[in-house]
């Protein structure tokens, strides 16, 4: 009699159980399904087989309006299971994620000259890591949202809490990466969004005790961080590289220095049309480099707003990417296979949105406050720098690692790469900055042996390598 009621209670704890089970296979048979509408199966002009999986697709982070971001995941090419999970940006703001950080710098995918075909990038950082590319915030590439209003009203902190919600619907999607090791990493203008993720994602989950997000740390390069900083280093650079004259840097630090990159003063505008002037017709992004012809000259002001480049570094150099890219991606083959919804298709496909950039809303003055606040949450931090980039150069960098006041841990020293100098780094008590040398402003495009060795040092936790040896010949 006692076992036959210890079996009475215990039987809707069975069915309770035996209910959840159902439901959670439910839910993974559910996920697996939607992947598999997302799987990316051939690319058009896609001539190699790869071993690994991607996938790209829809999240729609706003039901209401009809915002949805779009996305391009990869995972890592031996042992995905095993891997981080890395999510790229790029800035502008209004620039492609896709566009930059994927087709031309760190992806597995990059575009040949004709536009039509690709060829696989031997340096892709999904050999160290699990690696998503999102075009945020709305506007931007592939991204859309049923409400006009939304592409006209982008800021800051609209793009920080729509990457969130989408981060927590993609986690959803793919259920499997829920609590993996997570790193944010961008460039350029994503100076400010990935710090400003990551302080969302944190101050998030103090309030609802959410761990989905296992975030682990960031890294970010050429980063604009401080206007002040940002614009004194800009100058102070290129007088010192020999691209502007005395009296033009002079007026620079006059009228410039605490002005926004993204809303300038007439004033600053008129210094910086003479600025651009005196530079000539070189690529900005990558001062010894050659710019691609038949480009138009952008001005320096909307050079300082846009944070970009266009250009390759590998067996030829290739200063016109971008092109490609623009070519690529408005083939219909090709937004078919990435599933591009055709009734929210953009009617061109640009690498950057003018319209998201010049109705960009509130931009922070700086994000220094937020290095603080996340070095003492405990995060790894990384900073790193190209060093022939003249739009957000070393010397910006330095001075915002300055202001940070931060005690010194491992003295500046070069690191090495085959034996011969990579750069240089300094680690500092909360941060690692790295500097690459011969990189302009697209780091993992002009140095990608470089870039993927700094890569899998900062995921790894590890010290980028030194000469152990000097060997005499």
């Amino acid at each position: 009699m006692a076992n036959e009621r210890v079996d009475k209670c215990w039987l809707p704890f069975l069915i309770a159980l035996l209910c959840l089970n159902s439901a959670l296979e439910a839910d993974a048979i559910s996920a697996f399904e939607r992947q598999e509408k997302d799987r990316v199966h051939r690319l058009p002009g896609q001539s190699f087989d790869v071993s690994f999986a991607h996938y790209a697709g829809y999240v729609t982070v706003d039901e209401e309006a009809g915002r949805a971001l779009f996305y391009w995941f990869f995972e890592a090419t031996e042992d995905p299971a095993s891997k981080p999970l890395v999510l790229w940006l790029n800035g502008g703001p209004g620039c492609s994620s896709i566009a930059y950080g994927l087709a031309e710098e760190l992806g597995p995918f990059h575009i040949n000259a004709d536009g039509k075909s690709l060829y696989l990038n031997p340096y892709s950082w999904n050999q160290g890591a699990n690696i998503l590319f999102l075009d945020s915030p709305v506007g931007v590439g592939f991204s859309y949202s049923n409400n006009s209003q939304d592409i006209l009203s982008n800021g800051d902190k609209k793009t920080a809490q729509d990457s969130l919600a989408f981060l927590n619907k993609w986690f959803k999607l793919f259920p499997q990466y829920k609590g993996r090791d997570f790193y944010i990493t961008g460039e350029s203008y994503a100076g400010h969004y990935v710090p400003q993720l990551a302080q969302t994602i944190v101050q998030s989950q103090k309030l609802t005790g959410g761990k989905s997000i296992n975030l682990k740390g960031y890294m970010v390069g050429n980063a604009l961080t401080d206007d002040f900083h940002d614009h004194y280093g800009v100058f102070h650079f290129m007088w010192g590289a020999g691209l502007i004259s005395d009296q033009t840097y002079k007026l620079l630090n006059i009228f410039c220095d605490f002005q926004s990159f993204v809303h300038t003063s007439s004033h600053c505008e008129r210094i910086l049309e003479i600025a651009d002037n005196e530079l000539g017709n070189i690529d900005p992004y990558s001062i010894f480099t050659p710019s691609c012809s038949g480009s138009v000259t952008m001005s320096m002001n909307k050079l300082l707003k846009r944070r970009r480049s266009a250009g390759k570094l590998g067996e030829k150099y290739d200063p016109c990417t971008e092109k490609h890219s623009t070519v690529y991606f408005n083939l219909p083959e090709v937004q078919k296979a990435l599933h591009v919804n055709p009734s929210f298709a953009p009617s061109k496909w640009e690498t950057c949105s003018e319209v998201v950039s010049e109705n960009w809303k509130d931009s922070e003055r700086s994000v220094l406050h937020i290095y603080h606040e996340l070095i003492s949450y405990g995060l790894r931090i990384w900073m790193f720098s190209g060093d022939t980039d003249a739009v957000i150069p070393v010397t910006s960098t330095r001075y915002n690692i300055d202001a940070l006041k931060l005690p010194t841990v491992t003295p500046w020293h070069a690191w090495y790469d085959d034996g011969q100098v990579g750069g240089w780094t300094q680690v500092y008590k909360g941060l690692t900055f790295v500097t690459v040398r011969g990189a302009g402003h697209e780091v993992p495009l002009h140095r990608p042996k470089q870039a993927l060795t700094l890569f899998k040092a900062f995921i790894s936790g590890s010290p980028m390598p030194t000469l152990s040896v000097h060997a005499d010949s």
